[in-house]
């Protein structure tokens, strides 16, 4: 698969959600900004219908984005390895396990975890069918925050800041 960027198909059942707020550092802003209209919209989650991907198999980070990809592409999810890889680094460093325990999301008992340091609430939403439902799986992880950042910012590769 090349590194450009996948092209998303309209899909009129996306709709934005932000359950708690954002991540990582900007998550009081974020909440602040956008929680009303969070509450007024319905939720929704992946396409219609996904298609299933196979159970994570890689071993280490190049390994899970480039699963991600090969998932994301099959369900219409646009994103390039090095937007993904950049989110990552910054996020957590690469750390699938890494929960972040200082932020508003912690302190409401929700706090970002994984590689992209997602809440739960927003990892169910956007879960894509056949990704692990465990937030720490990376592949799963790196799917469903990329399923929300093309909802809310058109592509992962949009993202250059805690979002």
């Amino acid at each position: 698969m090349s590194a450009s960027a996948i092209q998303r198909p309209a899909l009129p059942a996306r709709r934005r959600l932000l359950a708690a707020g954002g991540w990582a550092a900007a998550a009081v802003a974020l909440t602040v900004a956008i929680a009303p209209q969070a509450a007024a919209e319905p939720r929704s989650a992946a396409p219609a219908a996904p298609v299933a991907a196979p159970a994570t198999v890689g071993t280490t980070l190049d390994e899970w984005i480039n699963e991600a990809l090969v998932v994301m592409e099959r369900n219409g999810i646009p994103g390039t390895y090095d937007g993904i890889h950049r989110n990552i680094l910054r996020e957590s460093s690469g750390n699938p396990h890494a929960i972040n325990n200082w932020d508003i999301n912690a302190v409401n008992g929700v706090p970002s975890q994984g590689l992209l340091q997602v809440i739960p609430p927003t990892f169910a939403a956007y879960h894509v069918a056949g990704t692990s439902t465990n937030i720490t799986d990376p592949v799963a992880n790196i799917v469903a925050a990329c399923n929300y950042a093309a909802d809310r910012y058109g592509t992962i590769d949009n993202v250059f800041g805690a979002y």
